[in-house]
Formats: structure tokens, C-alpha cells, sequence
């Protein structure tokens, strides 16, 4: 397994953002993808250790593909140059919520956890009433040294409590929020030592597991919208 490959090609991309690049490029994109496939499998099996709950996830299922929607857009570049999946017992959906990450170029890769989306009003209502509900859950989730040490939650803000929760409750900041995330950077020299990159990202994964199961009791019997 050689991260550097996905790294070399995301940043070729990058400066190269077109149609003609990229298909004058497939044979580097497929190379690139496989040593992407075989580090998530390598994820998969190591957080697997910990975590049962991810172990039947076929790899590539659980990929984003690297065209962008540009209908809305100014930025009309056809491609995002990020290697990017989610990790959960669920596959890629975002809920039940697992193990995000994104590989891309110039110190924006990084490791995430959570509800990332905030368009799920269901999702948003059901975290925000365990969070006012449990509220000594939520405090060990977020004072555990491991997670206090490492993670700062983030997430789209009102800039009021929402009618019809305490606006003295102890996580009123929590309540605010209509998503829930974490993110830890990762430099690309670390994202190219290969062994260094699977270890780190284990780690951290895992300091994110009890923030992702509390979201997932939350988020217990949600489903997803149909299309």
C-alpha cells in the first residue's frame, strides 16, 4: 500500500482541474483509487477490532465520487481532487453516523466523526431532544480526556436556543446546533507515511466512537428521507 499514489494524483488533479486532464489521467486515477480501496479495507479491519459494527462494509461501497455539482455553483471546476468515504454500520449514509474521511492535498486531509449534515430536520430534532434529555451523558461524552484533549465540536449554529428548550440548560451552546461533527486535520507528510497515517487515523477513530455511539442512541429508528 503507497498513500503518496493518492496524494500525487489528487495534487495533479488540483492543478489540472478539467475534463481533458482527467481522462488523459485515468490510468493514475486507477491506481490511485486502488491504494485508496486497500487502505479503507485496512481501516476497516482495524477499527473492526473495536468496533464489529463496521466489519461487512465492502470498501467500495462506501466511496464519493470526485465530480462536483456545479448547477449552483460559481466555482465550475468539474472535479473535487479529494478522495473521500464513510465508515459506518450503515455503509455511506450518513446516518447511523461513523468514520469520516477525506484525503486531499495541502494539509486538507482529515478525520472525521458525527452528523455532518444539517438538512435532516428529524435527525436535527431527534440529537437535540437526547442531548436536553440526557444531559450527564452528553457531559462524560465531551470531559472524557481522550475526547477533550483531541476534538472540539463543531457545527452549522442558530444564535438562539430553539423554542421549547431550556435556554439555561447546561448544553444550551449544543442546542443551538443543527449538526454535530468533528474534524482532525492531518499534514501531508503524515497522510504519505503509510503505516503512520493507518495508525493515526485508528487512534483518532476511535477517541470518536463514544461521540458517534451517543449520536446513534439518539438517532435510534431515524430514516432517511425517500427520494
Amino acid at each position: 500500500m503507497n498513500t503518496g499514489i493518492i496524494l500525487d494524483y489528487l495534487t495533479g488533479l488540483a492543478g489540472n482541474n478539467n475534463r481533458e486532464w482527467y481522462h488523459a489521467h485515468k490510468k493514475e486515477y486507477q491506481e490511485a483509487n486502488e491504494e485508496f480501496i486497500a487502505l479503507l479495507q485496512e481501516l476497516i479491519w482495524r477499527i473492526g477490532e473495536k468496533d464489529s459494527s463496521i466489519l461487512h462494509n465492502d470498501p467500495r461501497d462506501l466511496t464519493f465520487k470526485l465530480n462536483r455539482d456545479t448547477r449552483f455553483s460559481r466555482d465550475k471546476s468539474p472535479y473535487n481532487p479529494a478522495f473521500r468515504a464513510h465508515i459506518s454500520s450503515g455503509g455511506k449514509l450518513p446516518v447511523p453516523v461513523g468514520y469520516y474521511l477525506m484525503v486531499k492535498p495541502d494539509g486538507q486531509s482529515f478525520l472525521g466523526g458525527g452528523l455532518f449534515t444539517d438538512m435532516f430536520k428529524d435527525a436535527t430534532g431527534m440529537v437535540r431532544n437526547y442531548i436536553a434529555q440526557h444531559p450527564g451523558e452528553w457531559e462524560q461524552v465531551l470531559q472524557a480526556p481522550d475526547f477533550r484533549n483531541t476534538f472540539e465540536v463543531q457545527g452549522t449554529a442558530l444564535k438562539n436556543v430553539p423554542a421549547g428548550y431550556d435556554r439555561e440548560h447546561p448544553h444550551a451552546e449544543y442546542l443551538k446546533l443543527k449538526s454535530w461533527y468533528l474534524e482532525y486535520l492531518v499534514s501531508d507528510a503524515v497522510v504519505r507515511n503509510t503505516e503512520d497515517f493507518l495508525d493515526l487515523a485508528v487512534g483518532i477513530f476511535l477517541k470518536m466512537k463514544p461521540f458517534n455511539d451517543f449520536l446513534n442512541r439518539a438517532l435510534a429508528g431515524f430514516k432517511m428521507p425517500e427520494r
